[in-house]
Order: C-alpha cells, then structure tokens, then sequence
C-alpha cells in the first residue's frame, strides 16, 4: 500500500506519519459485522433517533449561529434547519463523533475482504488530509467506518468538499463549527442542491440527500428533522 501511495502522490513524509504503528483492529471487523440500525422501520428508525431534546438543541443552536447559517445559506444554498438536521442526526450536534483513530480503522477495512478497494482509495485520501497539514493523524479520530468530525465526512469526501470557513487556514472539521457547517453545505451544493427549494420526498433536493445517506429511512428522517425545526 506504501508503494500505491506513493504512485498516487503522497509524500513519503505523509505516509510515513500516518502509517506509523498502524495494526489491524478486530473491535473494526466486529462493527462492521453487526450494522442493523438501517434495518429498522422508518418509525423505529425515528423513534431511536429523534427526541425532544434533539430538537430543542437544534432549535437554540439554530438561534446561536443564526448568522453564520445566513452566511453559508448565502454563499451555498442550503437553509439552516438541513444543516442542523443533519448535524443532530450524525453526532447530536458534535458530542457523539467517536474516538477511534481514524486511519487504523480505515487501514483495517483496506485490509478486510469486503470493501477492500473502497476503503483503500479511502486512505490515501486520510493521507492526503495528513499531507496538506489539516489534521495529524493523533488527532485524526471519529468513528469506526473512519468517518470524521462532526458531520462524519468520509476521508474521500473530507478532501473534496472540506471548506476553511473560519478563515484560519486549516479545514477543520472536528473542532471548528463554521468549518463543519459550511463544509456541509459545500458537500450538498456539489450535489446539486436547489437554492429556494423544498427537500420533502419527491424533490430533487430529497434526491440530494441521498447521496448524503443512501438509506431511505435515514433521508427520510433528515427531510423530518429538518421540517419539524423550521417550523417555528
């Protein structure tokens, strides 16, 4: 893998950070092995994710970021009550984004039989994140599938669509809020988000957010989420 990272443009310097000390992780394959959340009902789904205390939380952040959300909402076109749907749903706004380190557990998967090659493109981009000093890899950590930060962008995704919103250099998107809404909305608009439009089932913009998430009953909640906070 060394060698393919190299071919693919990493420095040498870059993997061999990442890559230092870097050892299977059967606690990865057990997790992996035993997704069953997006077997659920819609109702089952809803009623697992959702709480009124989700959406009172994402009603005052809502009010709290009132203006940066105006400002991606400008700059991107994606309305506040999307951004902070998805943001609950992912992490609960930040709190729950895993400790694992991101880039064993993404070597782990490259390794593993099943998805090798996607998780293998999966972390050159890990290295590639590393080799543009956006993160060190100890302060790569997030959850077990290497989704990072607080929206839970795969390391693909990170490179892509990662936007330095705060203006600090660095996209940042375990620690720094406007990086990781922005970011958000960033990833959407490349998806084809309608400015102005609704995002129910039906719309293209419910279309949109399947590729955020191809499980309909989670796209399905998203859409709920983010109706029931802009209703008020």
């Amino acid at each position: 893998f060394k060698g393919e990272a190299r071919r693919a443009g990493i420095p040498q310097r870059a993997i061999d950070r990442g890559l230092a000390g870097v050892s299977y992780s059967s606690r990865v394959v057990r997790l992996d092995r035993s997704q069953r959340s997006f077997k659920l009902s819609y109702a089952q789904f809803y009623r697992r994710r959702v709480s009124g205390a989700l959406l009172s939380r994402g009603r005052s952040l809502m009010q709290r970021h009132a203006g940066l959300l105006r400002r991606i909402e400008q700059r991107f076109g994606v309305p506040p009550e999307v951004l902070i749907a998805i943001w609950g749903l992912e992490t609960y706004y930040g709190r729950n984004g895993g400790r694992l380190p991101i880039i064993q557990s993404i070597a782990t998967l490259a390794y593993d039989c099943r998805r090798a090659r996607f998780f293998q493109k999966e972390l050159i981009a890990a290295l590639r994140i590393v080799a543009r000093g956006d993160m060190s890899p100890s302060q790569m950590r997030g959850g077990w599938a290497g989704e990072i930060g607080q929206t839970q962008f795969l390391a693909s995704s990170y490179v892509k669509y990662a936007v330095d919103f705060d203006g600090n250099g660095r996209r940042d998107l375990i620690r720094s809020v406007p990086d990781v809404l922005a970011s958000t909305a960033n990833y959407l608009r490349a998806y084809g988000w309608r400015r102005g439009q609704g995002w129910g089932p039906g719309t293209a913009n419910y279309g949109v957010l399947r590729q955020w998430n191809s499980a309909g009953v989670y796209v399905k909640t998203i859409a709920a989420v983010a109706s029931k906070l802009g209703s008020r």
